[in-house]
């Protein structure tokens, strides 16, 4: 008799009725959590590098994390198919359609999963010389991408798992799975760079045995568990209709994300061409600027989750409200950031390397970023916002139009300026956010309207 999972997880959130500001912190708390540890998770392996190894190690780790970042980055997005399909069904309470949505899900990225691992063991050098990776890296950087690859199966099987029970309103459960990922990952470093002195191919191992560790733990918790509608063996198919929405919601927001941090390998390339010193500080600034993200990037996925399960119950209304509060709590934690970035951040680059001159490149870069601090708290929570909508073609349009009208062409030209300032080049990342708030606002204006007709007819 096949065996099916159906107890109700106590720990889903119900987003179409109570308090919208309460209900919204409720559910982003964890996933702010989640994501710190997440970005812990990748910055153990810059500040365990930089404590025990060289600048060159640290320049490998530097590529070679920000090339696992854009696929995991595409991933992460493609997945929010899933989280928006799921919450949609949700909202209109079709529990029954629930259950084949998560499993259409598994199969499609079951095999994408393994594409990943067998192209990026086939294009690892190729990869690294693209990335101009300097010569001193770049046989570390090979085997840093190659290795992070062989494990692509459970990266993907780990960013799914949180994607899955976010559109079930679960935010608890991808916390737990960070959490265990994060002090592995932690365990691996110490032990494997600290100890046994592996640097760059240490902390790619330790990321690699910490996410397989927790997916395994994980799938054991939900075994227990539950959830909140019927699922089972047979729901494991591919089921095309089902593929293509996941896909349809889910491709631009991938697309998207995937030419953004194309355009951030760009500036990675443009900076690798400065040499060891300029690469291995920017590589610090950007692994600081993930914990200065940390709010308006909570607030992204959590507003996702909350506007779609409210689009599906019919209540726009508080889809708005969401927005609005994302925007105005997240923006007041943004200027302490910004000013602290600004003025001391190499207090904060400090803490990931001793090397006075990769502090000072790491601190001069973190200024351009404390400007965009000011900036992603509203496009951060408009691009959730129409995630959550389901006008996710618009937000893979926002993405590419600050990416590659602004973020590269003004980037390359800074960098041709004389003398190079770091400062300089990292201004590119908030004049297209800022280009991306023109868009979103504009674009939430024409909805507006257009829902305000639909209304009057």
């Amino acid at each position: 008799m096949e065996s099916k999972i159906r107890k109700p997880m106590k720990k889903t959130q119900n987003f179409t009725e109570g308090n919208i500001l309460s209900e919204l912190i409720r559910f982003a708390l964890p996933v702010l959590f989640a994501i710190f540890l997440q970005t812990m998770y990748g910055a153990v392996d810059m500040l365990i590098v930089g404590q025990f190894s060289t600048a060159s190690e640290i320049s490998a780790v530097s590529t070679g994390s920000w090339i696992m970042q854009t696929i995991t980055g595409a991933i992460v997005g493609l997945a929010m198919g899933t989280t928006i399909l799921l919450g949609q069904k949700i909202g209109e309470k079709k529990m029954g359609e629930a259950g084949n949505v998560v499993g259409a899900s598994i199969c499609l990225f079951a095999v994408i999963g393994v594409a990943i691992m067998v192209v990026m063991q086939i294009f690892a050098v190729s990869i690294a010389q693209v990335m101009r990776a300097p010569e001193a890296a770049f046989k570390s950087t090979v085997l840093y991408i190659r290795i992070c690859a062989l494990g692509s199966v459970f990266i993907v099987s780990y960013n799914v798992l949180g994607s899955i029970f976010r559109g079930m309103g679960n935010s608890k459960m991808p916390l737990m799975t960070v959490a265990i990922a994060c002090v592995m990952n932690i365990a691996g470093d110490l032990l494997l760079v600290g100890v046994f002195h592996m640097a760059a191919a240490g902390a790619a191992i330790a990321t690699v045995a910490a996410q397989a560790v927790s997916v395994l733990l994980s799938l054991i918790v939900i075994k227990k568990q539950g959830l909140p509608f019927e699922f089972s063996a047979s729901c494991i198919r591919f089921e095309k209709k089902i593929i293509r929405k996941v896909v349809e919601l889910g491709f631009p927001i991938a697309f998207q994300d995937m030419l953004v941090s194309i355009s951030f390998l760009t500036i990675t390339a443009i900076v690798n061409e400065l040499g060891v010193v300029a690469s291995a500080g920017v590589g610090v600034a950007e692994k600081i600027c993930g914990f200065i993200l940390l709010v308006p990037s909570a607030y992204m996925q959590s507003i996702s989750a909350f506007v779609a399960q409210n689009i599906g119950a019919k209540k726009p209304e508080r889809a708005k409200r969401a927005l609005a509060y994302g925007i105005l709590t997240s923006l007041g934690v943004g200027v302490f950031l910004a000013w602290f970035s600004f003025f001391h951040g190499d207090i904060l680059a400090g803490v990931f390397n001793r090397e006075t001159e990769v502090v000072a490149a790491a601190a001069d870069y973190l200024k351009a970023y404390a400007i965009d601090c000011l900036l992603v708290s509203f496009m951060f929570c408009f691009t959730g916002y129409f995630n959550g909508c389901g006008k996710t073609g618009f937000v893979m349009i926002q993405g590419i139009a600050g990416a590659f009208g602004v973020r590269i062409p003004v980037s390359y030209l800074m960098s041709r300026i004389m003398p190079v300032s770091l400062f300089r080049i990292g201004l590119a990342t908030p004049s297209s956010t800022f280009l991306q708030i023109i868009l979103c606002v504009w674009y939430f204006n024409r909805m507006e309207k257009q829902r305000k007709r639909s209304a009057a007819g």
